[in-house]
Formats: C-alpha cells, structure tokens, sequence
C-alpha cells in the first residue's frame, strides 16, 4: 500500500464517534528502561511528528452504529512498535471493554515489539495474549484490521488472535518483517491477500467498504438468540422417495437446491468466514459464516455437495467454537458424498480434522440445529449433524456408506447396488422410523413433530 493513514484518521474512517480513554500513568526512566542512549529523543521525535504520545490510541466508538473499544495503533510512532507503556493503555482498554461489555477492535499497523525496550517489549507480547484470552472467556468478540504493515508479534496477537480479521487490499501482512525475512523469500507470501488465501484472515475489505463490514460483523456478533436456530423448509422435492435407490438418486441430481440456496433463503444477510487457521481454506467444500435470521444472528456451516476437505472439517469446528463463545446458535447443513480421501486429504490431517468437529458438536456450548440437504456419506457428514437434532429434506439421505461401496464390499454385483440401497434404509422416512432424524410439519405435511428418543 502507498498510502498510510495515520491511527486518527484511520479511526475517522471506521467509526462514527470516538472517545479516546485516559491514558494511564506512569514513566519510563531516563532513555527506557534499558538505557538506550538517545531513546528519549527518538519518542521526542515520534511524539513531535505524529501528535501522539505513544504507538497506539485506545478509546470507545460507533460502528456503524455499533459501540466498541478501538485499538488503533500509530506506525509513525517508531513503527507502531510494541513497549511497556503501549502495554499499559492496551491492558487498560481490554479492561474497560470487559467491564463494559462491548466488543474489540484491533487496528493493527505495526513492525512489532521495540528493541530499544529488549525483553521487556516482547513481553508485552504475553500480557495482550492474556488481555485477549480473558475477554475471549468472558464471551466478547474481537474483529481485527490487518492494516499496512502488520508484522511481528503484533500480527500474532492482536492480528491472527482475533476472531475474525479482515485486511486491507495490499497490506504487508506476516510475522517475518520485510527486513527479516530470508533474501529469496516471495513477498507476494507476506500479503492481505495471501493470508486469506492460506486461511489465516477471512477477508480482503477496501478501505472505503470497511465501515459497512466491520459494522456488519459486530452487529452479527453481538445479537445471538436465546434458543435453537429454526429448522429451514426444503427448497426441493416435498414427496417422499419410493425406494432406497429414487432417495440416492435424487440427492445426487444436479438440479436439487444446495447450501448456496438454502443459505439465501435462510439469511437476510450473512458474512462468510474463511479458514482453518491452520494454512487451509475449503470454499468448494464447506461454507461457514454468520447470518441475520428474524432479527437475530445465527452461526453457519454448510457442506456444499462436494467432497469436505480437512480444512473444512476445521473452519466449522472454529466456527462452533466461536459460536459457543458469543451465545450464538449454530445450523449445519449436511450434504457431501463423504470425506476427502486422496492422499493429500491424509497428509492434512483428515483424521484428526473429523475428530475435532465431532468433538466440538458434542460440546458445543449453544445448540446446534441440522437440516441434512442432500447425500449424507458416512462419517464425513455425521460429523456435522447434531445429536438428536437432525432433521432431513425428502430429496435427502443419509447412509453408513454409499450403496456402491457397500455392494462392492459385500462381493455383489452391479446389478444389486439398487437392493443395497433399499437395505441400508437410507430414505428420510426411514431415518425417522429409526429414531435418528426428527420430523416436522415443515418437512412432512401431516407428521407434527417427533422427537428422538435416540441420539444419533
């Protein structure tokens, strides 16, 4: 990026008001607390260029109408770098935060901790981890923007530690500074662009669109309901399937709604999240956001009809987390044939991916709704289904294993796929007789409601 605003103006840019918070008190002796010789002319200088005090201006504003605590770090004060005094007003702002119950806006543009200041700098490091963690486990959100630069520790903390994290176009954004890094390193890694593309941000915004969407994640981060999410209505076929085979058959058609449908249907508005945290994304496999529903916000993950990645497996167990965390309800949506099982889906952990969903599901600390869409294949889709609160459209199946493969397995012949299917009892109707769906009204006229006296 060529043009750098400083934190004021960029403050000016995001909100509708700010009130800066009381500094707190304190100083540093003579040149730090290390001695530096000419450290104290070097802030004079910082200070007498940028107006400000120290790295970072802390205070309360409007988002969009939204009110929030905004940490806006001053790159023109020696490189928005982290010291001691920097990790004074953030641990004060964190504070007040929690006291007052509002989210959290990191405004990150840093190089990262001060050397002038040695240790005692990177410490600082530790003290906002701690500052995030306690606001984290009092169940406030924090939305980060990744500005230009956002290096160092401060990208790995207040950075990539936040919930979600948006970026400006082109900003420089990596934990290896352009000085530090290795001479053929490809700066094109160290971009916005390329941390939402390795998972590790969840969106590139433009500087003039992101008022509107840093309002629009705080308003549906701070608006949960107090209940389940709502069963969605089918969008497809209302009959129910013949046969086991009529059931496999038209889960597969090309023409049945998938999640993107569902999701607009469902949603009057929704932001997406992107990544597993972990250097994945999974687009084509898994869609995982947050939407307004009825006025009230409700967690999403959706399979797509696709195979699901591992990276998929792990962007909604974040998301649940999450979503636990802020007391927001969460509805899967099932529909894949199964889970990735090519050899590069092993080296990302398929595994281990799985098992974390299952076990987010299981704890998931607000209720989890699931609507199953389409082909429910085996344990890659169970791992996104709740436990006795699955419900299934009539274009829907679920199945310990695709009547292909269980014909294969059982030494039968082509011809025989289709009695498979029947065995299997993979209809919608047959889920519900079992007692591993529940129905409704909404999904077959004329059943009410029946709960399962099972858990799937």
């Amino acid at each position: 990026m060529t043009d750098r605003p400083s934190a004021r103006e960029f403050l000016a840019l995001v909100t509708d008001d700010f009130t800066e918070l009381p500094r707190p008190a304190g100083q540093s002796p003579p040149d730090g607390p290390l001695g530096w010789p000419g450290y104290d002319a070097a802030r004079a200088r910082a200070a007498e260029r940028t107006g400000e005090e120290e790295s970072v201006v802390c205070g309360t504003g409007r988002v969009a109408g939204v009110r929030a605590v905004l940490l806006a770090f001053e790159f023109g004060f020696l490189g928005g770098s982290l010291g001691r005094r920097t990790g004074d007003r953030l641990e004060a702002a964190y504070a007040h935060a929690r006291e007052h119950r509002l989210p959290v806006v990191p405004l990150v543009a840093t190089g990262g901790s001060r050397m002038q200041e040695g240790m005692l700098a990177l410490t600082q490091l530790q003290r906002v981890a701690r500052e995030s963690a306690l606001t984290r486990e009092a169940g406030l959100a924090q939305v980060a923007v990744v500005r230009d630069p956002a290096t160092g520790g401060g990208w790995a903390t207040l950075g990539a530690g936040a919930d979600v994290v948006l970026a400006l176009p082109g900003a420089q954004v990596g934990f290896a500074g352009s000085r530090v890094r290795p001479p053929d390193a490809d700066p094109a890694a160290y971009t916005a662009e390329a941390q939402v593309a390795a998972g590790s941000a969840d969106a590139v915004v433009p500087a003039g669109e992101l008022r509107s969407t840093l309002g629009r994640w705080l308003r549906l981060l701070t608006a949960g309901w107090d209940g389940p999410a709502p069963v969605p209505g089918p969008l497809g076929a209302r009959d129910l399937p013949v046969s086991g085979w009529d059931a496999v058959r038209r889960a597969r058609a090309p023409g049945r709604p998938r999640a993107g449908a569902y999701l607009d249907a469902y949603f009057t508005h929704r932001a997406a999240l992107s990544g597993d945290r972990c250097g994945g994304t999974d687009p084509d496999g898994m869609l995982c956001g947050f939407g307004e529903h009825a006025g009230r916000t409700v967690a999403y993950a959706a399979q797509t009809g696709a195979a699901t990645r591992p990276a998929g497996y792990r962007t909604a167990t974040r998301l649940i987390r999450l979503a636990g965390r802020l007391g927001i309800p969460v509805l899967t949506l099932v529909d894949t044939p199964g889970a990735a099982n090519d050899a590069e889906a092993e080296r990302e952990g398929a595994g281990p991916a799985i098992a974390e969903l299952f076990g987010a599901v299981a704890a998931a600390r607000t209720p989890v709704t699931t609507l199953v869409i389409g082909e429910g294949g085996s344990g890659g889709a169970l791992a996104l289904a709740a436990p006795g609160r699955t419900w299934a459209t009539p274009d829907s199946y679920f199945s310990v294993i695709a009547p292909e493969l269980a014909a294969a397995i059982l030494k039968r012949g082509p011809g025989e796929v289709e009695a498979t299917a029947d065995q299997l009892r993979l209809r919608p109707q047959d889920l519900a007789e079992l007692g591993l769906t529940r129905t409704g009204d909404q999904l077959f006229p004329g059943t009410g409601d029946r709960r399962s006296e099972e858990r799937m």
